[in-house]
């Protein structure tokens, strides 16, 4: 019975962080609670992380916040964010997205927070995609 329980996590697929470059660079990871997309636009410049529900809707809360646990805590929020896809994603925009990148970077799980909604993820496995992700050809980061 052992053997077969391992064959069968074995065989499950793993959630894994995922990297692409094109059409623009985006970094994705999707789990049971949901799927999470950081992505970066080059033309417009804007980067965006957006976080969907696999059912049900996020509250139209007046803030929406990710906080960062492990070696480098960080908690952050907005009230410029907005619920798109019939309120199954939440997503906010930015210029600059430092502390997003460095949560997601040097941490072990992020939560993604509107009113009473929380939506949680492990980062294990982020560092090789993170780093494809800030080194995207796309970007022009130094």
């Amino acid at each position: 019975m052992r053997i077969a329980l391992a064959f069968l996590m074995l065989a499950s697929p793993a959630a894994a962080w995922e990297f692409s470059a094109s059409p623009i660079c985006t970094l994705t990871k999707t789990t049971p609670e949901g799927t999470i997309t950081v992505t970066y636009d080059a033309s417009l410049p804007e980067y965006a992380v957006a976080i969907t529900l696999p059912e049900g809707t996020w509250p139209d809360a007046p803030l929406f916040g990710m906080a960062f646990t492990d070696d480098r805590p960080v908690n952050i929020q907005t009230n410029r964010h907005e619920r798109i896809d019939a309120g199954r994603t939440i997503i906010a925009k930015d210029r600059g997205f430092g502390n997003v990148l460095a949560g997601l970077e040097f941490n072990s799980r992020a939560y993604a927070i509107a009113g009473d909604v929380t939506v949680g993820f492990s980062l294990d496995g982020i560092k090789g995609p993170i780093t494809d992700f800030r080194n995207c050809p796309a970007i022009n980061m130094s």
